[in-house]
Protein backbone atom coordinates (compact mmCIF):
# COMPACT_ATOMS: atom_id res chain seq x y z
CA UNK A 1 0.00 0.00 0.00
CA UNK A 2 1.52 3.59 -0.97
CA UNK A 3 0.69 5.89 1.68
CA UNK A 4 -1.22 9.27 1.94
CA UNK A 5 1.39 10.28 3.79
CA UNK A 6 4.37 9.47 5.33
CA UNK A 7 7.05 10.39 7.84
CA UNK A 8 10.59 10.36 6.77
CA UNK A 9 13.62 9.67 9.14
CA UNK A 10 17.71 9.03 8.79
CA UNK A 11 20.05 8.05 11.07
CA UNK A 12 20.36 11.58 11.88
CA UNK A 13 17.48 11.58 13.74
CA UNK A 14 17.43 8.55 15.48
CA UNK A 15 21.22 10.11 17.04
CA UNK A 16 19.93 13.08 17.81
CA UNK A 17 16.98 11.11 20.11
CA UNK A 18 19.35 8.48 21.17
CA UNK A 19 21.58 11.44 22.33
CA UNK A 20 18.73 13.06 24.96
CA UNK A 21 18.19 9.43 26.07
CA UNK A 22 22.18 9.48 26.99
CA UNK A 23 22.00 13.18 28.29
CA UNK A 24 20.36 14.63 32.10
CA UNK A 25 17.26 15.64 30.35
CA UNK A 26 13.99 13.73 28.81
CA UNK A 27 12.03 16.71 28.89
CA UNK A 28 12.76 20.51 29.97
CA UNK A 29 15.99 20.53 28.83
CA UNK A 30 17.85 22.12 26.02
CA UNK A 31 16.78 20.13 23.20
CA UNK A 32 13.67 22.46 23.20
CA UNK A 33 14.58 26.03 22.94
CA UNK A 34 17.36 24.71 20.10
CA UNK A 35 14.11 23.26 18.57
CA UNK A 36 12.56 26.36 19.40
CA UNK A 37 14.70 28.90 17.86
CA UNK A 38 15.41 26.47 14.53
CA UNK A 39 11.88 26.67 13.76
CA UNK A 40 11.21 30.60 14.76
CA UNK A 41 14.65 31.60 12.71
CA UNK A 42 13.77 29.72 9.80
CA UNK A 43 9.85 31.70 9.35
CA UNK A 44 11.68 34.67 10.57
CA UNK A 45 9.47 35.65 13.41
CA UNK A 46 10.30 36.70 17.32
CA UNK A 47 9.24 33.72 19.12
CA UNK A 48 8.70 29.96 18.99
CA UNK A 49 6.46 28.00 22.13
CA UNK A 50 6.56 24.22 21.25
CA UNK A 51 3.98 22.16 22.66
CA UNK A 52 2.73 18.97 22.76
CA UNK A 53 0.54 18.84 19.65
CA UNK A 54 -0.42 21.22 17.08
CA UNK A 55 -4.46 20.97 18.76
CA UNK A 56 -2.72 22.24 22.13
CA UNK A 57 -1.17 25.31 20.33
CA UNK A 58 -4.48 26.51 18.89
CA UNK A 59 -6.03 26.43 22.09
CA UNK A 60 -3.41 27.87 24.51
CA UNK A 61 -3.20 30.68 21.71
CA UNK A 62 -6.97 31.23 21.35
CA UNK A 63 -7.22 31.82 25.17
CA UNK A 64 -3.31 33.68 25.58
CA UNK A 65 -5.79 36.42 23.08
CA UNK A 66 -8.65 36.70 25.10
CA UNK A 67 -11.08 34.15 24.24
CA UNK A 68 -13.36 32.99 26.36
CA UNK A 69 -17.17 32.54 27.62
CA UNK A 70 -19.58 34.42 25.20
CA UNK A 71 -16.91 35.28 22.71
CA UNK A 72 -16.89 33.86 18.97
CA UNK A 73 -14.06 31.48 17.13
CA UNK A 74 -14.42 31.39 13.13
CA UNK A 75 -12.85 29.46 10.79
CA UNK A 76 -13.10 27.02 7.93
CA UNK A 77 -15.32 24.41 7.79
CA UNK A 78 -12.61 22.49 5.78
CA UNK A 79 -10.14 21.54 8.38
CA UNK A 80 -9.45 19.15 10.98
CA UNK A 81 -11.92 19.28 14.18
CA UNK A 82 -9.16 20.82 16.34
CA UNK A 83 -9.41 24.20 14.53
CA UNK A 84 -12.76 24.45 15.49
CA UNK A 85 -12.74 22.72 19.08
CA UNK A 86 -9.66 25.01 20.05
CA UNK A 87 -12.46 27.60 20.47
CA UNK A 88 -15.15 25.37 22.71
CA UNK A 89 -12.37 24.41 25.14
CA UNK A 90 -11.92 28.29 25.66
CA UNK A 91 -15.82 28.47 26.09
CA UNK A 92 -16.40 30.42 23.11
CA UNK A 93 -19.06 29.67 20.55
CA UNK A 94 -17.79 28.83 16.96
CA UNK A 95 -18.84 29.55 13.03
CA UNK A 96 -17.25 29.59 10.04
CA UNK A 97 -16.84 31.02 6.76
CA UNK A 98 -17.54 28.88 4.01
CA UNK A 99 -14.27 28.76 1.52
CA UNK A 100 -12.87 29.40 -2.43
CA UNK A 101 -14.65 27.51 -4.71
CA UNK A 102 -10.84 26.96 -6.55
CA UNK A 103 -8.19 27.36 -3.19
CA UNK A 104 -10.52 25.95 -1.23
CA UNK A 105 -9.17 27.84 1.75
CA UNK A 106 -11.54 30.34 3.78
CA UNK A 107 -13.11 32.87 1.29
CA UNK A 108 -12.47 36.21 2.00
CA UNK A 109 -15.37 37.55 0.27
CA UNK A 110 -17.69 35.36 1.83
CA UNK A 111 -15.72 37.11 5.42
CA UNK A 112 -16.40 40.07 4.56
CA UNK A 113 -20.28 39.88 3.87
CA UNK A 114 -20.38 37.49 7.18
CA UNK A 115 -18.62 40.59 8.71
CA UNK A 116 -20.81 42.86 7.97
CA UNK A 117 -23.72 41.04 8.76
CA UNK A 118 -22.05 39.82 12.15
CA UNK A 119 -21.86 43.87 13.21
CA UNK A 120 -25.19 44.88 12.61
CA UNK A 121 -26.52 41.62 15.14
CA UNK A 122 -23.49 42.38 17.54
CA UNK A 123 -22.35 38.88 17.23
CA UNK A 124 -18.55 39.86 15.51
CA UNK A 125 -15.37 37.20 16.36
CA UNK A 126 -12.99 37.95 18.97
CA UNK A 127 -10.50 35.56 16.50
CA UNK A 128 -10.68 33.97 12.89
CA UNK A 129 -8.64 30.84 12.53
CA UNK A 130 -8.05 30.76 8.65
CA UNK A 131 -6.23 27.54 8.10
CA UNK A 132 -3.81 26.99 5.04
CA UNK A 133 -5.56 24.16 3.51
CA UNK A 134 -2.93 21.65 1.77
CA UNK A 135 -0.35 24.14 2.85
CA UNK A 136 -1.11 26.92 0.57
CA UNK A 137 -1.88 30.25 2.07
CA UNK A 138 -4.69 31.80 2.59
CA UNK A 139 -5.01 35.54 1.58
CA UNK A 140 -3.56 37.06 4.63
CA UNK A 141 -3.40 40.40 3.66
CA UNK A 142 -7.11 40.56 2.75
CA UNK A 143 -8.13 38.62 6.11
CA UNK A 144 -5.74 41.44 7.80
CA UNK A 145 -7.73 44.24 6.47
CA UNK A 146 -10.81 42.91 7.77
CA UNK A 147 -9.25 42.44 10.97
CA UNK A 148 -8.24 45.79 11.12
CA UNK A 149 -11.86 47.54 10.09
CA UNK A 150 -13.86 44.60 12.74
CA UNK A 151 -11.48 44.35 15.20
CA UNK A 152 -10.57 40.56 15.32
CA UNK A 153 -7.22 38.83 16.28
CA UNK A 154 -5.74 35.94 13.62
CA UNK A 155 -4.68 32.86 14.15
CA UNK A 156 -3.32 31.25 11.08
CA UNK A 157 -3.40 27.61 11.33
CA UNK A 158 -0.40 26.42 9.11
CA UNK A 159 -0.16 23.05 10.48
CA UNK A 160 -0.54 22.17 6.04
CA UNK A 161 2.09 25.43 4.97
CA UNK A 162 5.83 25.03 6.63
CA UNK A 163 7.95 25.59 4.33
CA UNK A 164 5.50 27.48 1.96
CA UNK A 165 5.61 30.93 1.31
CA UNK A 166 3.42 33.97 0.38
CA UNK A 167 4.08 37.32 -1.38
CA UNK A 168 7.74 36.36 -0.92
CA UNK A 169 7.84 36.07 2.79
CA UNK A 170 8.07 32.19 4.75
CA UNK A 171 4.51 31.24 6.13
CA UNK A 172 4.81 31.53 9.84
CA UNK A 173 6.95 34.78 10.42
CA UNK A 174 3.35 36.81 11.13
CA UNK A 175 2.94 39.14 8.96
CA UNK A 176 -0.68 39.36 8.79
CA UNK A 177 -1.38 37.75 12.36
CA UNK A 178 -1.14 37.64 16.12
CA UNK A 179 0.28 34.09 15.74
CA UNK A 180 0.65 31.06 13.81
CA UNK A 181 0.21 27.31 14.31
CA UNK A 182 2.35 24.34 13.45
CA UNK A 183 1.51 20.60 13.66
CA UNK A 184 5.05 18.17 13.64
CA UNK A 185 2.30 15.31 13.32
CA UNK A 186 4.64 12.35 11.65
CA UNK A 187 2.79 12.61 7.84
CA UNK A 188 3.11 16.80 8.11
CA UNK A 189 6.11 18.38 6.48
CA UNK A 190 8.51 17.66 9.37
CA UNK A 191 7.95 15.51 12.22
CA UNK A 192 8.70 15.49 16.20
CA UNK A 193 6.45 12.24 16.30
CA UNK A 194 3.77 14.41 17.81
CA UNK A 195 3.74 17.99 18.93
CA UNK A 196 3.28 21.92 17.60
CA UNK A 197 4.54 25.03 17.63
CA UNK A 198 3.16 28.53 17.84
CA UNK A 199 5.23 31.28 16.03
CA UNK A 200 4.81 34.90 17.09
CA UNK A 201 5.76 38.10 17.18
CA UNK A 202 4.50 39.39 20.60
CA UNK A 203 6.20 38.92 23.29
CA UNK A 204 3.27 38.93 25.92
CA UNK A 205 1.26 36.56 23.82
CA UNK A 206 4.37 34.58 24.03
CA UNK A 207 4.68 34.51 27.12
CA UNK A 208 0.83 33.64 28.54
CA UNK A 209 1.27 31.34 25.57
CA UNK A 210 4.22 29.62 27.26
CA UNK A 211 2.75 29.59 30.81
CA UNK A 212 -0.59 28.19 30.03
CA UNK A 213 1.40 25.53 28.35
CA UNK A 214 2.69 24.64 32.11
CA UNK A 215 0.13 24.48 34.74
CA UNK A 216 -0.01 28.52 34.61
CA UNK A 217 3.15 28.57 36.31
CA UNK A 218 5.87 30.98 36.50
CA UNK A 219 9.17 31.21 38.40
CA UNK A 220 9.86 34.79 37.19
CA UNK A 221 10.19 37.16 39.60
CA UNK A 222 8.53 39.95 37.77
CA UNK A 223 6.06 38.25 36.75
CA UNK A 224 4.92 37.00 40.33
CA UNK A 225 2.39 38.84 42.35
CA UNK A 226 3.90 38.56 45.53
CA UNK A 227 8.17 38.33 46.80
CA UNK A 228 9.81 34.99 46.53
CA UNK A 229 10.05 32.61 49.59
CA UNK A 230 13.14 31.54 48.44
CA UNK A 231 14.72 29.86 45.20
CA UNK A 232 12.06 27.06 45.20
CA UNK A 233 9.44 29.39 44.90
CA UNK A 234 6.73 29.78 41.71
CA UNK A 235 3.01 30.63 41.43
CA UNK A 236 0.53 29.51 39.33
CA UNK A 237 -1.21 32.75 38.12
CA UNK A 238 -4.06 31.02 36.16
CA UNK A 239 -5.67 27.93 35.52
CA UNK A 240 -3.33 26.30 32.94
CA UNK A 241 -2.57 22.97 31.23
CA UNK A 242 0.00 20.53 30.88
CA UNK A 243 1.03 20.51 27.21
CA UNK A 244 4.75 21.00 27.54
CA UNK A 245 6.87 19.04 24.62
CA UNK A 246 9.54 16.61 25.66
CA UNK A 247 13.12 16.83 24.58
CA UNK A 248 12.90 13.18 22.97
CA UNK A 249 10.43 15.24 20.73
CA UNK A 250 12.72 18.66 20.21
CA UNK A 251 15.35 17.01 19.45
CA UNK A 252 13.89 14.77 16.13
CA UNK A 253 11.99 18.30 15.20
CA UNK A 254 15.74 20.11 15.08
CA UNK A 255 16.89 17.08 13.23
CA UNK A 256 14.62 17.66 10.90
CA UNK A 257 14.55 21.21 10.54
CA UNK A 258 17.76 20.53 9.29
CA UNK A 259 16.29 19.11 5.96
CA UNK A 260 13.26 21.05 5.59
CA UNK A 261 14.10 23.00 2.63
CA UNK A 262 14.57 19.92 1.07
CA UNK A 263 11.24 18.04 2.24
CA UNK A 264 9.76 21.35 0.96
CA UNK A 265 11.78 21.25 -2.74
CA UNK A 266 10.55 17.26 -3.28
CA UNK A 267 6.89 18.04 -2.36
CA UNK A 268 7.13 20.97 -4.73
CA UNK A 269 8.38 18.47 -7.71
CA UNK A 270 5.83 15.57 -7.11
CA UNK A 271 2.89 18.25 -7.12
CA UNK A 272 4.22 19.71 -10.49
CA UNK A 273 4.85 15.82 -11.70
CA UNK A 274 1.05 15.18 -10.76
CA UNK A 275 -0.06 18.32 -12.48
CA UNK A 276 1.60 17.03 -15.48
CA UNK A 277 0.41 13.68 -15.33
CA UNK A 278 -3.28 13.74 -14.49
CA UNK A 279 -4.27 16.29 -17.34
CA UNK A 280 -6.92 15.30 -19.40
CA UNK A 281 -8.51 13.51 -16.95
CA UNK A 282 -11.69 13.96 -16.12
CA UNK A 283 -10.55 15.51 -12.69
CA UNK A 284 -9.46 18.98 -11.20
CA UNK A 285 -6.18 19.91 -8.66
CA UNK A 286 -7.03 22.35 -6.25
CA UNK A 287 -6.29 26.03 -7.74
CA UNK A 288 -2.99 27.74 -7.41
CA UNK A 289 -2.70 31.17 -6.06
CA UNK A 290 0.08 32.99 -7.88
CA UNK A 291 0.83 35.05 -4.73
CA UNK A 292 2.44 32.41 -2.84
CA UNK A 293 4.13 28.82 -2.77
CA UNK A 294 2.25 25.83 -0.80
CA UNK A 295 4.30 23.67 2.08
CA UNK A 296 2.47 20.68 -0.06
CA UNK A 297 1.29 18.58 2.91
CA UNK A 298 -1.52 17.23 0.49
CA UNK A 299 -2.41 17.01 -2.66
CA UNK A 300 -5.87 16.62 -3.59
CA UNK A 301 -8.01 16.16 -6.82
CA UNK A 302 -11.96 16.82 -6.76
CA UNK A 303 -13.62 14.50 -9.53
CA UNK A 304 -15.65 15.72 -12.79
CA UNK A 305 -18.87 13.45 -11.47
CA UNK A 306 -20.70 14.58 -13.98
CA UNK A 307 -18.31 13.15 -16.58
CA UNK A 308 -17.42 9.82 -14.90
CA UNK A 309 -19.76 6.42 -14.68
CA UNK A 310 -18.54 6.08 -11.10
CA UNK A 311 -19.19 7.99 -7.69
CA UNK A 312 -16.52 9.50 -5.63
CA UNK A 313 -16.78 6.07 -3.42
CA UNK A 314 -16.27 3.96 -5.87
CA UNK A 315 -13.37 5.48 -7.77
CA UNK A 316 -11.74 5.37 -3.67
CA UNK A 317 -12.50 2.01 -3.01
CA UNK A 318 -10.98 0.77 -6.53
CA UNK A 319 -8.04 2.82 -5.75
CA UNK A 320 -7.71 1.62 -2.31
CA UNK A 321 -8.15 -2.15 -3.96
CA UNK A 322 -5.49 -1.41 -6.22
CA UNK A 323 -3.27 -0.22 -3.09
CA UNK A 324 -3.02 3.29 -3.42
CA UNK A 325 -3.57 4.69 0.23
CA UNK A 326 -5.77 7.75 -0.38
CA UNK A 327 -7.64 9.35 2.12
CA UNK A 328 -10.42 12.64 1.90
CA UNK A 329 -9.42 15.98 3.74
CA UNK A 330 -11.73 16.89 5.61
CA UNK A 331 -15.47 15.60 5.89
CA UNK A 332 -16.67 19.43 6.62
CA UNK A 333 -16.44 20.21 10.18
CA UNK A 334 -20.14 21.58 11.02
CA UNK A 335 -21.18 18.07 9.75
CA UNK A 336 -19.90 16.15 12.50
CA UNK A 337 -22.59 15.03 14.73
CA UNK A 338 -21.14 17.15 17.46
CA UNK A 339 -21.75 19.77 15.54
CA UNK A 340 -25.02 19.58 14.38
CA UNK A 341 -25.92 19.77 17.67
CA UNK A 342 -25.05 23.31 18.36
CA UNK A 343 -27.61 24.01 15.20
CA UNK A 344 -25.21 23.41 12.34
CA UNK A 345 -26.33 21.77 9.19
CA UNK A 346 -26.59 20.55 5.83
CA UNK A 347 -26.46 23.68 3.34
CA UNK A 348 -25.55 26.22 5.55
CA UNK A 349 -21.57 26.13 3.68
CA UNK A 350 -22.49 25.05 -0.16
CA UNK A 351 -18.77 25.63 -0.98
CA UNK A 352 -17.72 23.34 1.65
CA UNK A 353 -19.93 20.71 1.04
CA UNK A 354 -19.58 20.54 -2.97
CA UNK A 355 -15.50 20.51 -2.59
CA UNK A 356 -16.00 17.46 0.13
CA UNK A 357 -18.10 15.52 -1.97
CA UNK A 358 -15.98 15.33 -4.98
CA UNK A 359 -12.43 15.28 -3.00
CA UNK A 360 -10.01 12.62 -2.62
CA UNK A 361 -6.32 12.99 -1.39
CA UNK A 362 -3.72 11.32 -3.00
CA UNK A 363 -0.45 9.81 -1.81
CA UNK A 364 2.57 12.91 -1.57
CA UNK A 365 5.54 12.71 0.58
CA UNK A 366 9.09 12.99 -0.24
CA UNK A 367 10.11 9.57 -0.10
CA UNK A 368 7.76 9.13 -3.08
CA UNK A 369 9.37 8.19 -6.84
CA UNK A 370 8.33 9.56 -10.18
CA UNK A 371 7.32 5.79 -10.72
CA UNK A 372 4.78 6.00 -7.93
CA UNK A 373 2.92 9.36 -8.95
CA UNK A 374 2.88 7.77 -12.24
CA UNK A 375 1.48 4.28 -10.65
CA UNK A 376 -1.07 6.69 -8.99
CA UNK A 377 -2.21 7.82 -12.57
CA UNK A 378 -2.30 4.47 -13.88
CA UNK A 379 -4.66 3.14 -10.85
CA UNK A 380 -6.42 5.99 -11.48
CA UNK A 381 -7.01 5.26 -15.24
CA UNK A 382 -9.03 2.38 -13.76
CA UNK A 383 -10.73 3.63 -11.01
CA UNK A 384 -12.44 6.05 -13.38
CA UNK A 385 -13.40 3.32 -15.51
CA UNK A 386 -11.39 4.75 -18.80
Amino acid sequence: MLPYGKQSLDEADIEAVVEVLRSDFLTQGPAIPRFEGAVANWCGVGHGIAMANGTATLHCAAKAMGLGHGDWLWTSPITFVASANAGRYCGAKVDFVDVDPGTVNMSVGALAVKLEEAEKEGRLPKVVVPVHFAGQSCDMPGIHALAQRYGFRILEDAAHALGGSYLGERIGNCRWSDAVSHSFHPVKIITSGEGGMITTNDEELAWRIGTLRTHGITREPGRMTREADGPWYYQQLELGYNYRMTDLQAALGASQMNKLEGFAARRRDLADLYDRELSGLPLRALARDPAGVSGWHLYMIRLNLDSIRRNRREVFESLRAQGIGVNVHYIPVHLQPDFEKLGFRVGMFPEAERYYEEAITLPLFPAMTDGDVGRVRGALVEALGL
